[in-house]
């Protein structure tokens, strides 16, 4: 079988073939209208813009969240945080990805009118972003609750209040085992943003649905997505490497077997 890979220098309008396939991309307006090559990067940015957002709500919520359940029940605030960020987690890592974003685009805008103003993309970034940051809380609960309980201990006895504890002392060891977990969440991430199809967000998916159809060239359509979808998803994951290499202190916690990781 022979890919026609052509495809991805046609016009969008009447499928003739154009001068340059970057042309509306780059700005050399050559073209009367866009190839599908400049449709497919413009496809390939909204994924990225929407999965950025989402990952960026999902780490402070999740941080948040998850620091939140292994508060001490010394005091009834810190109980009722405790619950609040308890039935946080359960709501929304039980409810499946595709509901919540129709919930965010459909329902509860009606609620509150605010967000009847907010693009689209937003919405199912907020909706990316509560699913995955309850998946997060966990990974943050665990990595808080895997530390000895001496250092803790110990940063009470040099006089450090809890929140002091937390900020100078446990989060930035925690955060630290956590990394390979919030590699495979960052991950996920760019691949459930394809959801975005849904509500209309002109991403990839909805590219490659479209496009296909328009063209008959499946085989071509899919193959880029698919590509552009682990080439994304790869980088992330490089970079969270890295950051795992340099964060690391020799002799701790943390894994020195890079494979184990990710």
């Amino acid at each position: 079988m022979s890919l026609d890979l052509g495809v991805f220098c046609r016009n969008t309008l009447d499928g003739e073939v154009v001068d340059h396939c970057f042309s509306a991309l780059f700005g050399l307006a050559q073209n009367s209208d866009p190839s599908y090559l400049d449709w497919l990067m413009k496809a390939w940015a909204w994924t990225l813009a929407v999965a950025g957002l989402g990952l960026t709500i999902a780490l402070i919520l999740g941080v948040v969240m998850g620091t939140l359940r292994t508060l001490p029940t010394t005091t009834s605030l810190n109980r009722w945080l405790i619950r609040i960020s308890t039935a946080w987690v359960e709501l929304f890592r039980n409810i499946p990805i595709l509901v919540q974003v129709f919930l965010w685009y459909h329902v509860i805008p009606a609620f509150v009118l605010p967000l009847k103003s907010l693009p689209s993309y937003w919405l199912v970034s907020i909706a990316l972003g509560f699913f995955t940051s309850a998946r997060i809380a966990e990974q943050v609960r665990a990595g808080i609750q895997s530390l000895p309980s001496g250092q803790a201990n110990a940063a009470t006895v040099l006089g450090l209040t809890t929140a002091q504890s937390y900020r100078y002392v446990i989060l930035p060891m925690a955060l630290r085992i956590v990394i390979p977990p919030l590699t495979s969440e960052s991950m996920n991430l760019i691949k459930n943003s394809s959801v975005a199809f849904a509500v209309s967000v002109p991403e990839l998916t909805l590219f490659a649905m479209q496009a296909q159809e328009e063209t008959s060239k499946g085989v071509e359509i899919y193959l880029a997505v698919t590509l552009l979808y682990a080439l994304s998803a790869f980088a992330v994951n490089r970079v969270m490497t890295l950051i795992e290499k340099r964060s690391r202190i020799p002799g701790f916690i943390v894994s020195n077997d890079a494979s184990l990781a990710h």
